[in-house]
């Protein structure tokens, strides 16, 4: 919102005399006299016509004198600008859109423009014009009351650095503005230091990029784009006179709002400069014939407005700005430099990873679905988050959302999903570290009872007698059999025979290593059932876990920032990612080894990319809450997770992207996505092969401590399938998860 500048006090009060108006004026003259003896002129002030200063010449002089004479400037509130890896704009976030351009980069002609409107003699006079104060003081004597303003622009840029610096709190804005004796000589004892210090051209420029303009623009490079699409060094006559006129006051010049008034405003100017012999009148008369000739941009704030789809990245970016130490001491001195700070953040966002990914999310789950997908690829080996998207777009309407589906909730998200028998691989992991042969061979019935006691980190877990026992997904599905089948066909009770042999603590210690966490920032609890993914995690946290596989062990903390500047190009520390092995690289060629099943011969089928290796798992939670595939090559992991929000959607006899589901399966609807995001993210890249191991003979072993050997419940023979559907998992604490 605007406002017009005044030239000073507005009396409240009408002298009807002659006699007191000349006495009113004779006090005024007086009062000039005074502050040039003190070496001062007075400008700007259009004293109250009551006759009264209430200061006597010496006490004036004296007040005066003992007023603050340094102006605090700081630094000007500017738009910062998000940006992908390639450096192009994703979105623009300001508390006010500003950004500061030097004298050399204002159009000539503008900069003419408001020193004709504004202070026509300003090259001419001081910090003050003697001449305007007493044009000024004459006519409001003569009227009565003030009428004409006589602020040179050094005293509008002083009144508009304490603008500034009120922000958006309306009482310092009004006290910054305020139309009293006190504050206008207050503002002129600034400016004459100020214009010392500063010199004309310095001064011209900072006015120029602090006054506003409306329509959010604030300096003249915004309001140059907002208008006129355009930079403010481009800027024509026509172009630089409505601008000029528009800061007399935004809202009743606003050219877009009130065109009319903007235009007569506009010839103003004209007419104006062409007084003062800054143009021609024939350049005048042909400018005042131009239309206005607006291309106005909207005004475009905040993550909301990001480009690609990738608002939820933005804002993701966002939260790691604000919760980073380097970036301020503390959380207010973050969300101000945020807001104001000018500043350049490049992220990691590949913008051909981030179309991929949202032409796969628009391709197979539409925003009206009853269920949602959220997709993200991080970069093995650095943390990058490469891409992030998610079928609900962001904002407030229907099957809109501001919660990042992607991420834990301290950075925007919810509080996770069950992340089903994508955890088996970390259970693998564990065992596979821990010594534990790949080949080993355990029963792996179709159904029985968790395996009780079982070691942990502290006090080990024992069963509840009421605990149902869990069974796989299909009744052919039974052992015996070794790790690489048992991951191929997601048997559940391998793996719960498997961590009842190696204990819970290893799988504890594998998840750490590799990040794995709740969503809400709590461990997870050490239970069985944790290796069938029955606790809640975000697709962020196991796409960069399963990146440490593609990396031969090695897991990064994922990162999103890869470099900040400030408004005056100075670089900034940025949190940095954290590499560290998780487990060894032969582990890790021996997981990769078991995931490459899986999408070749094994419940990922669908997912599995034909040009280059590929790795990955999928996963179903217990009544088709979620669904996910999370995989891998050698240079991009990815997590796609399927399902309600709010964990109450039960995806059985659906249709999700127009396509009907009796059963949602991790490999029919994430799967798919993810390929589509790999394929596209890849596309014109070479992968180099995902490090193997060659797998030995099976080894029947006989179980641990504490591992189940209850046969098949069901009394059936086993009968191993080549291409499975995949299977459910039962279990404590919500689990049936494939």
């Amino acid at each position: 919102m605007g406002y017009m500048r005044s030239g000073g006090a507005r009396s409240t009060r009408r002298r009807s005399s002659a006699t007191s108006s000349g006495a009113t004026a004779i006090q005024a003259l007086k009062f000039l006299g005074i502050s040039a003896l003190s070496g001062i002129v007075l400008a700007g002030i259009a004293l109250p016509a009551t006759g009264a200063i209430g200061l006597s010449a010496k006490g004036a002089a004296t007040g005066f004198d003992d007023l603050p004479g340094d102006l605090k400037r700081p630094p000007l509130s500017q738009a910062s600008h998000i940006l992908d890896a390639n450096g192009d704009l994703i979105a623009t976030v300001y508390s006010r859109d500003r950004t500061v351009v030097p004298l050399s980069e204002i159009s000539p002609v503008m900069q003419k423009a408001v020193v004709a409107i504004e202070d026509a003699r300003f090259w001419q006079h001081g910090p003050i014009d003697p001449k305007g104060v007493i044009r000024a003081v004459v006519r409001d004597t003569q009227a009565g009351s003030a009428q004409q303003g006589a602020s040179t622009l050094t005293q509008q840029y002083v009144k508009n650095v304490f603008v500034e610096e009120a922000g958006d709190d309306p009482n310092a804005v009004a006290q910054a503005t305020s139309p009293t004796l006190g504050r206008k000589v207050q503002e002129l004892k600034y400016a004459i230091k100020v214009e010392k210090e500063l010199g004309k051209k310095k001064i011209l420029q900072n006015y120029l990029n602090i006054v506003p303009f409306g329509e959010q623009s604030f300096g003249i490079e915004a309001a140059s784009e907002r208008y006129f699409s355009t930079h403010a060094k481009d800027l024509t006559l026509p172009q630089a006179a409505l601008l000029a006129g528009v800061v007399n006051g935004t809202t009743l010049y606003d050219p877009i709002q009130h065109p009319q008034a903007a235009r007569t405003r506009r010839d103003i100017v004209l007419q104006r400069m062409a007084d003062v012999h800054d143009i021609t009148q024939a350049q005048a008369d042909a400018a005042e014939r131009q239309p206005l000739g607006l291309k106005p941009t909207a005004p475009r704030n905040g993550c909301i407005t990001a480009v690609r789809g990738a608002a939820f990245f933005c804002d993701y970016v966002r939260e790691v700005f604000l919760d980073s130490p380097v970036f301020g001491k503390t959380a207010e001195d973050r969300a101000q430099r945020w807001n104001t700070g000018g500043l350049t953040i490049k992220t990691t966002l590949d913008p051909k990873a981030q179309d991929a990914v949202q032409a796969a999310i628009t391709q197979h789950v539409y925003k009206t679905d009853p269920v949602a997908t959220a997709v993200t690829l991080v970069q093995p080996g650095t943390g990058k988050i490469l891409a992030m998207g998610q079928s609900r777009p962001y904002g407030f309407g229907t099957d809109e959302t501001q919660i990042n589906l992607s991420v834990d909730h301290d950075r925007g998200g919810g509080t996770g999903f069950q992340s089903g028998s994508t955890f088996k691989p970390i259970t693998a992991a564990a065992a596979i570290d821990g010594g534990t042969d790949p080949n080993t061979v355990l029963p792996a019935p179709y159904s029985m009872d968790y395996p009780s006691p079982v070691n942990t980190c502290g006090e080990p877990w024992v069963r509840n007698p009421t605990d149902p026992p869990l069974s796989n997904e299909d009744r052919s599905e039974v052992g015996p059999m070794n790790m690489n089948k048992a991951m191929a066909l997601s048997v559940n009770t391998y793996f719960v025979q498997l961590i009842g042999n190696i204990g819970i603590c290893p799988v504890v210690q594998m998840e750490q290593k590799l990040g794995v966490h709740q969503a809400n920032g709590a461990p997870l609890q050490q239970v069985p059932s944790i290796t069938l993914g029955t606790q809640q995690v975000s697709p962020l946290t196991m796409a960069s876990a399963y990146a440490a596989f593609a990396d031969n062990g090695v897991y990064c903390t994922p990162t999103a920032i890869e470099s900040v500047t400030d408004a005056s190009g100075k670089s900034l520390p940025v949190p940095q990612t954290s590499c560290s092995q998780a487990m060894s690289p032969k582990t890790a060629a021996t997981i990769n080894t078991l995931l490459k099943g899986v999408v070749e011969d094994g419940t990922g089928q669908q997912a599995g990319l034909k040009d280059r290796d590929s790795a990955g798992k999928t996963g179903t939670t217990d009544n088709r809450w979620a669904a996910w595939f999370v995989g891998y090559t050698s240079d991009l992991a990815g997590a796609v997770w399927v399902g309600g929000p709010s964990h109450n959607v039960p995806m059985t006899n659906i249709t999700i992207g127009g396509v009907f589901h009796k059963e949602v399966f991790g490999a029919d609807t994430p799967g798919p996505i993810w390929r589509d995001a790999m394929t596209g993210a890849l596309a014109g890249t070479v992968s180099p092969p995902l490090p193997t191991v060659q797998l030995a003979a099976d080894k029947p072993q006989t179980p641990g401590p504490g591992a189940s050997t209850t046969p098949d419940n069901s009394g059936n023979t086993p009968q191993p399938r080549a291409t499975p559907r995949p299977p459910r998992l039962h279990g404590p604490n919500g689990g049936k998860h494939r």
